[in-house]
């Protein structure tokens, strides 16, 4: 595995709470995106949640660029397999700046995702608890998530009270993002 050092970071892995590093043990390293995870098997990961289509690793890079020039508020975070330094585990907090309560922050937790091999290791609840905590750290306020009816046991057990609906209106159909009239820049 590459030392952090060497990596191109999302964000300071100082945010990361080193208790749930522990809590992972010497076999798992919790850490920020890293520039070119691509090829450490992040949208392998991602594809337990929907369809994530690779991007080329210029697309992926200049994705994560655009992210992290956004400082303060997207953080990322992969759990990596030290034998194989591939990815298993990946998850998203996003602080949003509002007008209410003074100008707080708000983060949005997003892309919960555990390698099908690695599920049942609590390794979900160390991610949500990173990022809980990199979103206390931002100081936000609340932390709040969308998931599906099956996964609100899951949530619950990690805190969350089910609150209120949620809404969506896609501009096209999500499996033909790439086909879609509004593609992405990217």
């Amino acid at each position: 595995m590459t030392p952090d050092s060497q990596l191109d970071l999302l964000f300071n892995p100082s945010l990361i709470p080193s208790t749930i590093q522990e809590q992972l043990g010497p076999d798992l390293h919790l850490r920020p995106l890293a520039s070119d995870d691509y090829k450490r098997g992040h949208f392998d990961v991602l594809s337990v949640l929907t369809a994530a289509p690779l991007l080329s690793p210029k697309a992926y890079k200049e994705n994560f660029d655009e992210l992290k020039a956004c400082a303060g508020t997207y953080f990322i975070i992969v759990i990596v397999d030290v034998a194989s330094d591939k990815i298993v585990g990946s998850g998203s907090v996003i602080v949003e700046r509002k007008f209410l309560r003074a100008a707080g922050l708000v983060g949005h937790i997003e892309d919960i995702a555990v390698s099908k091999a690695v599920q049942g290791k609590k390794l979900g609840l160390r991610i949500i608890n990173a990022l809980e905590e990199i979103g206390r750290a931002r100081g936000c306020y609340k932390i709040i998530l969308d998931c599906s009816e099956k996964n609100i046991p899951f949530y619950e057990k990690c805190g969350f009270k089910h609150k209120e609906f949620q809404m969506v209106r896609y501009m096209a159909d999500p499996r033909d993002v790439a086909k879609s009239p509004t593609p992405s820049k990217l």
